[in-house]
């Protein structure tokens, strides 16, 4: 079995999870706190990839992407980005398709924090930064731990979105569901098994790990 598939598809969900973690706290910190007349309208542009088919999201990177769209040459022609088939551009299609996995369990932790919370560290003369990234967060490292571990399976799992921007190259943009479709498509049930059975083992121990530390398993069994 060949495992460059599986490395790439781990090295994709720990570079997407990674980004999707810091882009994420400013989104989910200001949906949780404003009252701007636009919050809907964001909320539902985050919560998109959630109902929209992963091919319809693929088909318009691509067409943004490409180097025949103007965009896509500015890209290319000035700063030397070429996200068509290509690591980066897999990398970019997945922190898209994947950003509703991270930013909602944070948004929800945040608005279920109680308003004194923020306003006693104000009162302290902690800043709005210091506030969030020493108070408001490790109250809600729940949710944090949902996020991250719902974005890295999310993009484990990616077939459509990474298939239509990143194609079917080996070694470069080749993950483990291209690898299965190959195999079943060439009815090597083996080979896809193995990748499926890998994929099924790895998804299974890290969910387990997130109900039982959410749950306070460990905490409650271990007095």
């Amino acid at each position: 079995m060949d495992w460059q598939p599986l490395v790439l598809t781990f090295k994709l969900a720990v570079v997407t999870t990674a980004i999707l973690f810091v882009v994420s706290i400013p989104i989910a910190r200001w949906l949780s706190s404003t009252k701007s007349k636009i919050r809907p309208v964001l909320e539902t542009l985050v919560s998109m990839p959630l109902v929209l088919p992963p091919t319809v999201l693929g088909f318009y990177m691509l067409v943004v992407f490409s180097p025949e769209n103007a965009f896509g040459n500015w890209l290319n022609e000035w700063l030397g980005i070429k996200l068509i088939f290509s690591f980066g551009g897999l990398v970019v299609a997945s922190v898209i398709y994947s950003l509703p996995f991270m930013v909602q369990p944070i948004q929800a932790g945040l608005s279920s924090l109680p308003s004194t919370l923020k306003e006693a560290s104000y009162t302290m003369g902690k800043s709005k930064m210091t506030t969030l990234l020493k108070v408001l967060l490790p109250n809600i490292k729940p949710s944090l731990l949902t996020g991250i571990v719902l974005s890295f399976a999310h993009t484990v799992g990616e077939f459509g979105v990474v298939l239509m921007i990143g194609g079917n190259m080996p070694g470069k943009t080749k993950v483990a569901s291209i690898a299965i479709y190959d195999e079943v498509e060439a009815l090597n049930y083996v080979a896809a098994n193995s990748y499926s059975l890998i994929l099924f083992t790895i998804t299974f121990f890290i969910l387990l790990l997130v109900y039982l530390t959410n749950g306070g398993y460990f905490k409650r069994y271990s007095q």
